[in-house]
């Protein structure tokens, strides 16, 4: 890929010479590449016709670049003389493909005046094979503006501009959200209306940037009105950058394709939602760039928010991205839809009855606007704080050689604007880090657009490696533009936008978090921003892509980039949690690029906290010991004053937040049953702040203080629009509503509303980053939207974080936590912040109410330890004396002068580093002293002490164990012990190479030099006078302030170590503000210049702290009673957990409870004096979060970490307050997911001196929760139906045969007994177990049901092979059943719907008693009835011919016209279920008698396959029992069950067909099959596959027999047929056909409507009617059936009569005896499974959760005891009946003429062609030639045979799609007969003149005569509803004239009739009356003579004497009569002449 620039010759060139002339050369520049011609000596017209190569790096060109040429001067001596130049643009090279532009350029002077210099050129553009077509030109589409027409705005919901309704509703349903807007859809109300003036889309947001599977599927159906005569067209489809295409039809423009395409991702929602989905028809006859019709564009986005993420039966206007006025291009039909995992796919199939369907009303384009051109004008004027992007080698090595320019700014930045698809890019910017572009950029495109979303990238050019993007902002269409009556187009700014990304500072290595730069994720850093402003102009295109601003803007600019100064306040009370330990940890604040302490262009500021080492908490984490001295920061920066859009977006919050909680409060009153009134006045209170919450003004721009723009207006317009009509809205709610759920339905969507409101698109504010900084190196960042912290003098505008206390999680960049799965916080940070006018600032210190603010001045004192000296300041210490914190710049004490407007207070002192004053015990009552024997050995010696014998964990020396003292306050509780419990060997020793390096190990090996052991003893504290003076002098020893460590650049520690050569002490000046605002930077004094030089302010910044005087002590209680579903950590399926809990600067563990998911800990931890600072009222209103971790111990490795929660606890000032804390459940959390429930409650006391509550109760030594707290347990009866476990896998290679099942509940285990063998029988002997357990009363604390498998294996071994954990109970409730009870229910029956007995202990069940005898005799009697009822009735047979079950099928899916004799006969329908059989709304997943629970294995991970195991299948039932043992207990529930013994059954399975399936050919289409497993056996029908299909029909049956349930998963698995590879699985589907045989419905056999004895209805089940009635009755304990005769039955307590189901119904012929058929309509009153149809989804293991098509089916179950089952249904697919078509040509007339003969007559050569569309073998007329008015005369004969499906009426084609292809593709088209009429030309193409379609089944009757014969007998678009239109199958023949047209302009044009016969034949017919084609033997039937032709009619070069005599002589025989006589006449003169004078001499001489 290249740009070639040729250099030709230059004319005129100037002559810069004084003698002689100029010596001419050429330079060329791009992109920073040069190149020069040769020079040409004494020449000012040179000739070079040189070629230059321009290498553009594999990067395509853009519409902004532009070529540098200048010719010079060359001199010997001295610099190169300019004498023209001139700059070429190179948009004319991005037409696509390869181009080449020449040139012939006016040149200007060094000043740009223009000059008679010439030069001429020549470029040429090779593009790379991706590079897009040009940015600049086109656009996407659009229509003739003037075209009226109404679209529909994409099922009203793209944009809203709807009428919304007052007054009251009708329909109460739940309300419907609006997927596109968020708001309600309104529903239908009475009364009037009223307009909605205004409307926005829904927004995208919150989309997870994780790599998930999706699937996008396109159908394309059909395409109407096509721009274009006589077109191939054909569609292709992109969707990000995969392209697929339909088939092409042949010489249509309304083709109908029907092609589905899959198109699978592996990509993260927010990436996939800005994808383009293009939809292109092409005319495929032509080449290039003229082959497009017509094109439509939206997003993914677009699609994902309509409603089931979907667009169905959709019409798409295509326009043409170039010609945007030219008008709409044709419709082309689609269905589009975004399938993520777990989202149902929605049926792509067409409704019937919508063939006649609107485009019009149904046409996807926005609301009801014609798209027009229009173009996106982005003025583009600057850009600041950009990052360094480049390295700075070039920078040095030129500095060294001294080339050097001055300093360079290491950025290239250019700007690139992009949407849908389309880019443009400015001007580069070479070393500049705050570029003036100054450009307007424009981008063509078509309005309304289905796009949403703007794209701003700023770049950095590179000229060696690809571009980096530098950050990357998008901006929702949305925010910008409204629709409706006050709606505005889109329009921005000016305004500054804000890019985020990566960390700023540069680094020569890649960039590990180069993704958040491209938008990815959210950015951890700003990185600069650009002023920018957009237009949009309707009605044109741009012309020029890139242009310069104009100066007016420029200046009108200038008012929106005035600046104020703003202060940013913080002030730290705590940093816990800390995990970085390495080096000493500090925080920095900023905002924008003002705070960022390692940026060195920054102005100064005290932007970080002191750098503090974290101390150890005693338990885990560590924390900054900042005690009674609170670091501050503040950060002073320059920002545009937009508080008036800031404070407006802070109102709508504070109003949703209200909101939110007052509903909230609602939904609790709900769920805990709270009497109506209650209720009511919660509601009503909500209404009222609502309602005065709408009333509240909105902030306007101050003139004078403000500068808002066009936006700015139209948003506040729009929001307070919207707030009147909430407003109205709520007072009409609150005088009509009567049900709470509808009121909260309606305020949600009120909420949903404010919420699209609560947007700013221009907030040009950065936002404020928190950074935890360790070292030099950032780990960890907070972001916070600058509103949240911004102060407002207005309470109602103030942020909800302003000022106030906020905890923060600090977070790790990037992905980076989550692929390393990093599970520790980096920090948890306790802070205020306040962002404000730094005229305002007064506020801020005004809330700093508790502690007192000062700032000091700070320097450290440098020395190190030189042998015999000792410590000095004198020796080689690689930093200065005095220095900062990094030793990075010069300060000594003396250099410090107060800033003007402060003064010192005090003298400088040493103020010790933190972490120096707090002991290892701090806060601790009980603490475990260590230490470390340490031991080594040389190589072959034994073992000795090392030369440290005692040490710390850190390898530090200390003194022996006995030694070791014991701090004042303190006793010993036990005696020093070995610690074993680690990885250690039996003596409790470690083993390692080197001690320095680590690596311990419990095994010893030869090579291992060093050994240690652990000792540990506890110490209890018991005095604190002792530890007061203990923790005294460590202050007094901390006063001297030393840090120690080996070096400078390493850690430092407080004790001095033999190893240390340095130290460092702090020293600390307080300074007091004298005049308010003042600066306080250091005025320095230097000693020397190059002090001044290095010298870096940011180093010598302030440190600010607010002290506190004393602390507060406090003690927390946590009271940890239980968790639920926790994440497996084990392989075994199960965890040992522990928690631990954090809170501020201590934490503490719970008991490790050993394999389970559920842990009951009931436990109290007691957090002992807590010091917090600050006023104890503020505590109590916003209490520090409790931090609760739960991990999996692991004997070996480190802990796995299970998951989070955070909790607040409740406060009590006084002990003595009564107030008890709730247990409560809080979710626990690990990332994204779900990782179960705890139950905690949580109180913090304050230690004021007044006794706190008693203690817990001990158990051992851990204190269990308090009684008061725990929850109230009552007797529960739980009864446990332990039915069997299914699909058993293996278990350490062994099958699980000997299975048994433990329940545990709430402490209690009960073990069900031991199935001997699951081979032969899975299902247990003894089925129901009884729990007779103390529970909690309240549902809320029910503890969890944990179901364990174990097997019985030899050698006593029992392994848990499963495990379920059941979260609640709930759902299996019931209330007892009191024996009286009982008695009365079988006394007297209930009604019969409601199931037979009241309580839900019914176990409706078939039972199994029937013996074979019995089914034997009723099947021979039914027989002998069958035989009887078949003599009487015969059927017929050409009913039943047309009659079969597909007829039945078509009837119930609602397509009559394909069945329509057995619609007229009103035979009986079936369901057809749209889901699968157990998702049926009644069957309740056939989960009645017993439910299904999965059994898992192995730890939760994502990236595993799943951990699922086996089935457990049972159920439970709980009560509550009498509290009095004495009493009686209540009946069980689990009674009368059936037997659990395996039984034989025949088992069919009707597969009908498929839906949708995944192609998995590279065509996009399948060859499927059908496989059925079940148990063992598979039976497979590859041999019958459907070729090139992903619709197949099956229509197969398939029989087997199985054990159920031994063999109860039947798997029906579609697979694609391949005859080299192996067949791939498309999808299958698993049906549990054991629970379908054991449940109340009876789903083995779906009851027919009727009883018929023969016919498409005959009876199929092995049972009739009567029996199963009994049967039913029999479980269900219901009296009856008792017949009456044959037309009365008597069920329970209802008697029902024949007469009242068939009033007058005639009898069918097939119909059975009257009281089967009474007993049948019995039965459909009853909630059982009727026959139907289920349409099942396909999964694949490869995608799972993703649909991969449907499968319409049903299973029918016989238990062999019942008898034979009836005959199965035939359903087999329909077979085409195969026709001939015959047509005979008789005359055309009126045919328009095209050409023009020698002698200039109009005439035409006319023919006639014919084929079936589809079909495509065509057939001619001979030629008419020269015929002059029209007429043709042909008597001509088309036959075309075809095979058509009459009942379907469609047209069956069977063809191979490519002559390689070994199957025929089934096709089912219309049967279209294409007619068209042709001007035959010998020497070039025939001319097309006119076309005809006409479909067999639906076509306009013909024309008698030819005067009559006009296009409005044809159908279009606006008339084929009122044209009467016949089928040729019913009318077998036709006669009479068609029109033919020609719309190649789109509109139709009559262009001649067409006289014909068509005749339709059966083949058997068409034997035996045949007739030939053509006028060919055999001619009859009827036979054609040659045409009567006029004798003008012949080919002229053929017939020379016709020729002569028909043209030459009919057109010129007067001229040739003419000529002749002239050439007599002329003959007779000269005669006259030749004779006369020698006559008349004659005559003379004769005399």
């Amino acid at each position: 890929m290249s740009l070639q620039v040729v250099v030709i010759k230059a004319t005129n060139v100037p002559n810069a010479e004084k003698f002689g002339e100029s010596d001419p050369y050429v330079a060329i520049e791009f992109q920073g590449i040069k190149k020069k011609t040769e020079v040409i000596k004494s020449n000012l017209n040179p000739v070079w016709n040189e070629t230059f190569e321009i290498d553009l790096s594999g990067r395509p060109l853009t519409a902004s670049d532009e070529l540098q040429v200048s010719v010079m001067d060359w001199e010997r001596v001295g610099r190169n003389r300019l004498l023209a130049q001139t700059k070429v643009p190179l948009r004319n090279l991005l037409r696509g493909g390869a181009q080449s532009e020449s040139l012939n350029l006016s040149l200007k002077d060094s000043n740009g005046r223009p000059t008679q210099a010439q030069l001429e050129m020549k470029l040429m553009y090779k593009p790379p094979a991706s590079a897009a077509p040009p940015a600049s030109a086109g656009a996407t589409g659009g229509t003739d503006p003037t075209q009226e027409s109404q679209g529909q705005v994409l099922g009203d919901s793209l944009l809203e501009g709807d009428e919304e309704e007052e007054e009251e509703e009708v329909d109460t349903g739940p309300p419907q959200i609006d997927p596109a807007t968020g708001q309600v859809i309104p529903k239908p109300k009475r009364k009037k209306k009223r307009g909605n003036k205004m409307g926005r889309r829904k927004l995208l947001e919150n989309l997870s940037t994780k790599p998930t599977d999706f699937q996008i599927r396109v159908k394309v159906i059909e395409a109407r009105q096509l721009q274009g005569g006589n077109i191939q067209p054909v569609a292709k489809i992109t969707v990000a950058n995969q392209t697929k295409q339909t088939r092409v039809k042949k010489s249509t423009n309304s083709p109908c394709w029907n092609e589905a395409f899959f198109f699978n991702f592996k990509i993260s929602p927010a990436e996939l939602m800005d994808e383009l989905v293009e939809f292109k028809v092409f005319n495929s006859k032509k080449l290039r760039s003229d082959a497009l019709i017509g094109s439509f564009k939206c997003d993914v986005g677009m699609v994902y928010l309509e409603q089931r993420h979907a667009f169905l039966q959709k019409w798409l206007l295509l326009s043409d991205p170039e010609d945007q006025m030219a008008g709409a291009k044709g419709y082309l039909k689609v269905c589009v839809c975004v399938i993520g995992p777990g989202d149902e796919a929605p049926s792509f199939k067409s409704v019937a009855g919508e063939e006649t369907d609107d485009i019009e009303s149904n046409l996807l384009r926005p609301a009801g606007v014609q798209l027009r051109p229009a173009t996106f004008i982005l003025k583009l004027y600057r850009a600041e704080d950009i990052p360094r992007m480049d390295s700075a080698f070039m920078q040095g090595v030129k500095k060294v050689f001294g080339i050097g320019e001055e300093q360079k700014e290491l950025v290239d930045p250019y700007f690139v604007f992009s949407f849908a698809g389309k880019e443009v890019q400015s001007k580069i910017m070479y070393n500049n880090d705050h570029p003036d572009w100054n450009q307007v950029l424009k981008i063509g495109i078509q309005f309304p657009s289905m796009c949403e979303r703007l794209k701003f990238m700023i770049k950095d050019w590179d000229r060696m490696s690809m571009d980096d993007v530098v950050g990357t902002h998008y901006i929702p269409l949305s925010l910008m533009c409204s629709s409706g009556e006050l709606g505005f187009l889109p329009t921005f700014g000016p305004s500054f936008v804000n890019f985020y990304g990566s960390t700023r500072e540069y680094s020569d290595l890649p960039d590990e978090y180069d993704d958040l730069n491209l938008g990815k994720g959210e950015g951890v850093a700003y990185r600069g921003r650009a002023l920018v402003e957009i237009q949009t102009n309707l009605g044109e295109l741009p012309e020029i892509p890139v242009e310069d601003i104009n100066n007016d803007d420029l200046l009108r600019v200038q008012k929106f980039m005035r600046r104020r100064k703003y202060k940013l306040h913080a002030a730290f009370l705590n940093a816990t949690m800390v995990s970085a330990i390495d080096a000493p940890v500090e925080f920095e604040i900023s905002i924008g690029n003002y705070g960022n302490k390692l940026d060195e262009n920054t102005a100064p500021c005290a932007s970080t906290t002191q750098p503090t080492n974290a101390v150890f908490d005693g338990c885990h984490y560590y924390f900054l010991p900042w005690a009674g001295t609170k670091p501050c920061i503040v950060v002073e920066s320059s920002w545009e004053d937009i508080s008036f859009r800031l404070e407006g977006l802070n109102l709508m919050l504070k109003i949703i937040d209200t909101l939110e909680a007052n509903i909230e409060q609602v939904k609790i009153g709900i769920k805990a049953k709270l009497p109506t009134p209650e209720l009511a006045q919660l509601l009503i209170s909500l209404l009222d702040q609502l309602e005065q919450d709408c009333k509240k003004t909105l902030p306007e721009p101050k003139p004078g203080k403000h500068v808002s723009n066009e936006l700015d207006r139209l948003t506040r317009e729009y929001r307070q629009f919207e707030l009147e009509n909430i407003g109205d809205s709520v007072s009409k709610l609150k005088q009509s509503a009567t049900d709470v759920h509808e009121a909260i339905a309606e305020v949600e969507n009120f909420l949903q509303i404010l919420k699209n409101m609560a947007k700013e698109p221009q907030n040009s504010m950065p936002d404020v980053v928190v950074w935890m900084i360790s070292g030099d190196k950032r780990l960890a960042y907070y972001r916070i939207p600058a509103h949240e912290v911004l102060w407002s003098a207005n309470p109602e505008y103030i942020g909800k974080q302003c000022g106030r206390l906020q905890t923060i999680q600090l977070k790790y960049p990037g992905v980076k936590a989550e692929k390393e799965k990093i599970s520790e916080v980096p920090a948890m940070v306790r802070v205020k912040i306040w962002l404000g006018l730094a005229n305002e600032d007064d506020a801020w210190h005004k809330m700093q109410t508790e502690g007192e603010q000062a700032v000091f001045a700070e320097t450290y004192e440098n020395e190190c330890n030189l042998p015999v000296v000792g410590w000095t300041k004198k020796g080689p210490l690689g930093r200065p004396k005095w220095s900062d914190s990094q030793g990075k710049c010069k300060l000594p004490r003396e250099m410090f002068n107060p800033p003007p407007g402060w003064k010192w207070e005090g003298d400088w002192y040493v103020s010790p580093e933190l972490s120096m004053l707090f002991d290892k015990d701090a806060g601790h009552k009980t603490y475990m002293e260590e230490c470390y024997e340490m031991q080594s050995r040389l190589p072959a010696t034994s073992w000795g002490p090392a030369t440290r014998p005692w040490t710390d964990v850190k390898g530090d020396e200390m003194p022996p164990k006995d030694s070791v003292e014991l701090p004042p306050g303190w006793v010993w509780e036990d005696v020093w012990q070995i610690d074993l419990s680690r990885a250690v060997d039996e003596d409790g020793w470690e083993y390692c190479v080197e001690a320095t390096m680590g690596g311990y190990g419990p095994v010893e090996k030869r090579y291992h030099l060093c050994r240690r052991r652990r000792w540990v003893r506890t110490r209890k504290l018991v005095e604190n006078a002792k530890q007061k003076k203990h923790k005294e002098k460590k202050m007094e020893e901390a006063a001297e302030g030393w840090e120690y460590a080996p070096l400078f650049n390493l850690k430092f520690h407080h004790t001095e170590r033999t190893m240390d050569m340095v130290r460092r002490r702090r020293w600390h000046r307080k300074m007091v503000c004298e005049k308010k605002g003042a600066d306080c930077f250091f005025a320095m004094n230097f000693e020397d210049e190059d002090d001044k030089e290095d010298f870096n302010a940011a180093y010598a910044a302030p440190r600010m702290f607010l002290t506190f005087k004393k602390p507060y002590k406090y003690q927390l209680r946590a009271y940890i009673y239980q968790a639920r579903d926790l994440l497996a950590g084990d392989e075994t399926g199960l965890s040992d957990p522990y928690a631990r809990i954090s809170f501020l600067t201590q934490s503490s563990v719970t008991e490790r409870m050993e394999k389970s998911l559920c842990p009951t800990w009931d436990q109290t931890l007691i957090f002992e004096e807590i010091e917090i600072y600050g006023d104890p009222q503020a505590l109590e209103e916003n209490p520090p979060e409790v931090v609760i971790e739960v991990f999996d111990y692991d004997k070996f490795g480190s802990n796995e970490f299970l998951g989070r929660t955070k909790a607040h606890p409740m406060v009590k000032l006084d002990p003595s307050d009564a107030r008890m804390p709730v247990l409560q459940w809080y979710p626990i959390t690990r990332g994204p997911e779900d990782g179960g429930e705890l139950l905690a409650a949580f109180e913090l006391f304050l230690l004021a001196g007044s006794d706190l509550p008693f203690l817990p109760p001990k158990k051992g030594d851990l204190f269990l929760v308090p009684n008061g707290i725990r929850p109230v347990m009552q007797r529960t009866a739980i009864e446990v139906l332990c039915w069997g476990v299914r699909n058993m896998q293996k278990f350490q290679l062994a099958a699980v045969t000997s299975p048994s099942v433990e329940f545990e509940c709430g402490g209690h285990v009960f073990e069900s007994s031991v199935i001997k063998n699951t081979k032969k029988n899975p299902n247990f002997n003894e089925n129901v177990l009884f729990f007779d357990v103390m529970l909690p009363r309240e549902e809320l604390y029910m503890p969890p049901m944990n179901i364990r498998v174990r097997d019985h294996r030899q050698f006593g071994r029992k392994p848990t092979v499963g495990i379920h954990v059941l979260k609640s109970l709930e759902e299996y409730r019931c209330d007892p059943i009191r024996r009286e009870q009982q008695e009365e229910d079988e006394g007297v029956q209930g009604g019969l719907v409601n199931g037979g007995r009241s309580g839900e202990h019914v176990i409706e069940m078939p039972t199994e008693e029937k013996k074979k005898e019995t089914g034997k005799a009723l099947l021979v009697k039914a027989k002998s009835k069958l035989d009887s009822a078949l003599l009487r009735i015969k059927p017929d047979p050409v009913v039943e011919e047309e009659i079969d079950w597909w007829s039945k099928y078509y009837a119930s899916t609602g397509q009559p016209h394909k069945c329509k004799k057995y619609v007229e006969k009103g035979h009986d329908k079936i369901e057809v279920y749209q889901t699968a059989l157990e998702d049926v709304e009644f069957t309740k997943g056939f989960n009645d008698f017993c439910s299904t629970f999965e059994l898992q294995r192995g730890k939760d991970d994502d990236e595993d396959e799943s951990n699922i195991v086996g089935e457990f299948k049972g159920g439970f039932k709980v009560y509550p029992l009498p509290p009095d043992p004495n009493e009686e207990m209540p009946s069980k529930v689990f009674v009368n069950l059936p037997s659990s013994a395996p039984e034989e059954c025949i088992i069919r399975v009707y597969v009908i067909c498929g839906i949708d399936l995944q192609p998995n050919d590279s065509s996009g289409l399948a060859d499927p099959y059908v496989e059925i497993i079940l148990g063992n056996k598979k039976i497979s029908d590859r041999d019958n596959y459907k070729p090139n299909t992903i619709d197949p029909v099956f229509g197969q049956m398939f029989e087997l027999t199985a054990m159920l349930p031994v063999q109860k998963d039947l798997t029906v698995r579609i697979k694609d047929y391949d005859i080299i590879s192996s067949d791939d699985v498309i999808g299958e589907t698993l049906i549990d056909l054991e629970n379908r045989y054991v449940s109340k419905y009876r789903a083995t056999c779906g009851l027919q409507k009727s009883y018929c004895i023969a016919g498409v209805n005959q009876w199929r089940d092995a049972a009739k009617p009567k029996q199963i009635l009994e049967n039913y009755c029999k479980q269900n304990h219901v009296t009856g059936p008792l017949f009456y005769g044959n037309n009365s039955v008597k069920v329970g307590r209802k008697t029902y009569n024949l007469a009242e189901f068939e009033p007058n119904k005639p009898v069918d012929p097939n119909a059975g005896p009257a009281e089967e058929r009474l007993a049948l309509h019995v039965l459909h009153t009853l909630p059982l499974v009727k026959e139907h149809v289920e349409t099942r989804p396909l999964f694949n293991p490869i995608q799972p959760g993703i649909e991969q098509g449907k499968l319409q089916m049903w299973v029918d179950i016989f238990p062999k005891s019942l008898g034979v089952p009836g005959p199965p249904f035939n359903i087999e697919p329909r077979r085409a009946k195969d026709y001939v078509l015959r047509i005979i040509i008789w005359n055309t007339v009126d045919v328009v003429l095209e050409e023009e003969s020698i002698t200039g007559e109009q005439m035409s050569d006319i023919y006639v062609k014919g084929w079936i569309s589809g079909i495509d073998e065509k057939q001619k007329t001979d030629v008419h030639y020269r015929s002059l008015d029209g007429e043709g005369n042909f008597n001509w004969r088309f036959v075309f045979p075809f095979s058509y499906v009459p009942a379907e009426q469609v047209m069956e084609v069977r063809k191979k799609e490519h002559f390689w292809s070994l199957d025929e593709t089934v096709q089912h088209l219309q049967p279209n007969v294409m007619i068209q009429v042709w001007d035959n030309d010998k020497f070039s193409m025939d001319d097309f003149l006119g076309t005809l379609c006409l479909n067999l089944n639906a076509m306009p009757m013909p024309a008698k005569k030819a005067g009559s014969c006009k296009l409005t007998m044809l159908p279009d678009l606006t008339t084929g509803s009122e044209i009467k239109l016949v089928s040729l199958f019913e009318q077998k023949r036709l006669r009479g004239f068609w029109p033919v047209y020609n719309d190649d302009t789109g509109q139709r044009v009559l262009t001649g009739k067409v006289e014909m016969e068509m005749e339709l034949v059966s083949v058997e017919e068409a034997e035996e009356r045949p007739a030939g084609q053509g006028q060919e033997e055999p001619n009859m039937n009827p036979k054609l003579d040659p045409p009567k032709r006029p004798e003008t009619s012949f080919l002229w070069f053929t017939s020379p004497w016709k020729t002569m005599r028909y043209i030459i002589w009919r057109n010129y025989k007067w001229y040739i009569i003419g000529f002749f006589l002239l050439i007599l006449l002329l003959l007779l003169i000269f005669l006259f002449l030749y004779s006369f004078p020698g006559e008349v001499s004659q005559k003379i001489v004769n005399g």
